[in-house]
């Protein structure tokens, strides 16, 4: 006790408010997640500013300059990666936008500094893991987590719900499991298109095939069009919620085929509307096969490129341009769920409802495919069909109580976006967060010195 009250005697005024500050920052934190057991760790905390019963920095009395240096770097280093940890896991991480499915809302080069506790962060499900990767090791290629242990999904209070309308980071639903050497392609179309039995043998093509837990998952970004409750649908491009048509996004684009005379667009013309290198194909002589299915020459230019209205309204004006046509639904393959002949495309889709917690959803044969994956992967149940009756966990049923919330996300750039209409619903767990600002913005396109950093996207507000 006399050692105790000697050493709280002399620690000095700024080891008192930084013990202090410590200390009540841990609680509040302690608070927030609700897990009370960690307040027997305080006194360490207090310990580390003021008693120092513990030897903290027992290295700083090695005699050796060169390996106090060292511990000294190896002392910093850790710091800086627990440091980085929590505030990754808790609060916010950087995210940058690797395809043009957003456009041109957020541009590809884009980078954001992604909000956690806007909707709440996740408790770690994967909890040992390198702050710095989401799944694989930079160089080396390994992966960047240990499987076990795996902790039950959690969240804890977060400031707000995902609103209609919200841009969100998700981990991507269909990546528990991926072909890496198809990484950015869908592993269960490609079980659809190939067969498992080929997509699994033929290492050439595929690669291995790996499971991923789901906070392990690549990260994509989406904007929300459907809430737990919602009914969702398509009409010619138009999204209704609940039977109500809703207001089109201002960046919302879709792509066009558009004929000219033989003029061909200028690569200063293209940069003012917009449109990147990789954003745009041409036909220079033509595409025969839209002769009779556009009524297009067969002989004249032909660019395929994705437009908002406002471009398209620029473009109509230009002379030289002869037709623009929006690219036939025909063009964009199957969508969710696959196999199943509902009649649906990407432009005109549903309606379909989108579980909420707690929906005692009735099932059928016929609907069967819409919810199965959520049935079977999302909330971990078995589930079989046995001379035309369902079961789930062995028992026959007619209906399935609902554990979690789902949300259904498009990307603004209708047509180049892979979306909800193609692999489904996001369920809550897989949801990261809302981006904030755009903290920097690269141009693919222009050199260093000829552009490459978007000053002008600078803090932009990234969230809507």
């Amino acid at each position: 006790m006399n050692t105790l009250k000697y050493r709280l005697a002399q620690a000095s005024t700024v080891q008192w408010i930084k013990g202090i500050v410590a200390v009540i920052i841990y609680i509040l934190f302690i608070v927030w997640v609700e897990n009370f057991w960690w307040l027997l760790l305080t006194p360490l905390f207090f310990d580390a500013f003021v008693t120092k019963f513990v030897p903290w920095n027992w290295w700083k009395n090695i005699k050796n300059k060169t390996i106090r240096s060292i511990m000294g770097w190896v002392d910093a280093i850790v710091f800086a990666l627990v440091a980085v940890y929590f505030i990754f896991t808790f609060l916010f991480q950087n995210y940058q936008i690797p395809t043009s499915s957003l456009e041109k809302t957020l541009l590809v080069g884009d980078f954001l500094a992604v909000s956690k506790a806007t909707y709440g962060p996740r408790v770690p499900m994967t909890p040992l893991s390198f702050p710095l990767a989401q799944h694989t090791m930079p160089i080396i290629g390994t992966k960047s987590y240990i499987e076990r242990p795996q902790w039950e999904y959690r969240r804890l209070r977060g400031l707000r719900n995902v609103e209609f309308g919200d841009i969100v980071v998700f981990n991507f639903p269909a990546g528990d499991t991926v072909a890496l050497r198809r990484q950015n392609e869908d592993y269960h179309a490609l079980v659809h298109r190939y067969g498992r039995e080929r997509v699994w043998s033929d290492r050439n093509t595929f690669g291995k095939i790996v499971y991923r837990p789901v906070d392990r998952r690549e990260n994509y970004v989406k904007r929300c069009v459907g809430l737990p409750g919602d009914v969702f649908e398509i009409r010619d491009r138009q999204i209704y919620i609940n039977g109500v048509q809703k207001p089109q996004f201002q960046h919302v684009q879709h792509n066009y085929f558009i004929q000219t005379d033989g003029t061909i667009l200028s690569p200063e013309m293209l940069r003012r509307l917009g449109i990147s290198n990789e954003d745009f194909v041409l036909f220079r002589n033509g595409r025969p096969d839209l002769t009779m299915f556009l009524g297009f020459d067969e002989n004249k230019p032909v660019y395929n490129l994705p437009l908002t209205q406002k471009m398209r309204q620029t473009l109509e004006n230009v002379p030289g341009i002869v037709r623009i046509v929006v690219e036939p639904t025909e063009l964009g393959g199957e969508v969710f769920p696959l196999g199943a002949d509902f009649g649906w495309n990407r432009d005109n889709f549903g309606p379909i409802y989108i579980p909420k917690r707690g929906d005692y959803l009735e099932l059928t044969l016929e609907n069967l495919p819409i919810y199965e994956r959520i049935i079977r992967v999302y909330e971990r149940n078995t589930l079989e069909v046995r001379n035309g009756i369902i079961y789930i966990n062995n028992e026959p049923t007619t209906h399935y109580r609902v554990r979690m919330n789902y949300f259904w996300m498009m990307g603004d750039s209708r047509h180049n976006s892979l979306d909800s209409r193609h692999w489904g619903f996001v369920p809550e767990d897989h949801v990261v967060g809302t981006p904030m600002f755009v903290w920097l913005s690269l141009d693919r396109d222009r050199g260093w010195f000829q552009g490459k950093i978007r000053w002008n996207r600078f803090f932009r507000n990234a969230g809507r």
